[in-house]
């Protein structure tokens, strides 16, 4: 992030970000808004929280309206929309079909499209190499001021699946005897920005039961992580299995 006003900050692949604590706007941060018909939950803390998923751009549509944050849209600054993160909070934005990368600011809310995680700026969509395709596949890992990750990321499960047949440790956050309550807190993890989660059907004794879980996953480091992180959201009996551990 270019700031010609600040005299201190980091420096990232030849961006600088203030190192100057943010301070929560106050616009754009209710606790929970909907568009569309949809319930969004606006995040307490970015504090590593990392996601994959598609990006698109917006630019001279925009450009000069005011944001959400309150700030005016500047299309030639390196900021991005994301419809839950706290805002402002940066962001590292990794373009996973050419490596490219960019710290941008997030000071909006948006893109209220299903597939689509977070709306880059003119400018950071050309950095990125955006701009030309339209969209691509990305990688945005929360910094915190000083241009360090917030704490070790938690993997983000990638698109194809890559892992050993070894992985078998999920976290599991209900088990249900009815399908459609399982379906019910799937969608509800969705729209709270989590990802990789399967509902198992496992058959027992007294019938089938529904198992929402999230994975799978490489090692205890990264389900405790994960743990915590559903736990801040509310989720406190997400709790470690073992492949169908009852």
């Amino acid at each position: 992030m270019l700031l010609s006003a600040c005299t201190f900050g980091v420096p990232i692949g030849g961006q600088t970000v203030s190192s100057e604590p943010l301070t929560k706007s106050k616009y754009g941060n209710p606790s929970s808004y909907i568009v569309m018909g949809e319930r969004y939950y606006v995040m307490d803390s970015a504090e590593g929280f990392t996601q994959r998923g598609i990006a698109s751009w917006y630019g001279p549509d925009f450009h000069g309206k005011r944001t959400s944050s309150g700030d005016t849209y500047n299309m030639h600054a390196m900021t991005a929309a994301h419809k839950t993160l706290p805002i402002p909070v940066y962001v590292k934005v990794k373009n996973l079909q050419n490596g490219k990368t960019a710290v941008v600011l997030v000071n909006d809310r948006g893109p209220f499209v299903d597939d689509r995680i977070i709306d880059l700026s003119y400018a950071a969509a050309s950095k990125l190499g955006v701009v030309g395709p339209g969209t691509a596949k990305v990688e945005i890992v929360a910094l915190d001021p000083s241009g360090k990750i917030s704490r070790a990321p938690v993997r983000a499960i990638p698109f194809e699946p890559e892992l050993q047949q070894s992985a078998n440790m999920f976290i599991q956050l209900g088990s249900f005897s009815s399908e459609d309550n399982a379906l019910k807190l799937s969608n509800e993890l969705e729209v709270k920005n989590e990802s990789a989660i399967v509902i198992k059907q496992v058959e027992t004794e007294d019938g089938a039961l529904f198992r929402v879980q999230i994975g799978p996953l490489l090692d205890l480091s990264e389900a405790s992580s994960i743990q915590k992180r559903l736990n801040r959201k509310g989720y406190k009996d997400a709790h470690i299995v073992i492949d169908d551990e009852t």
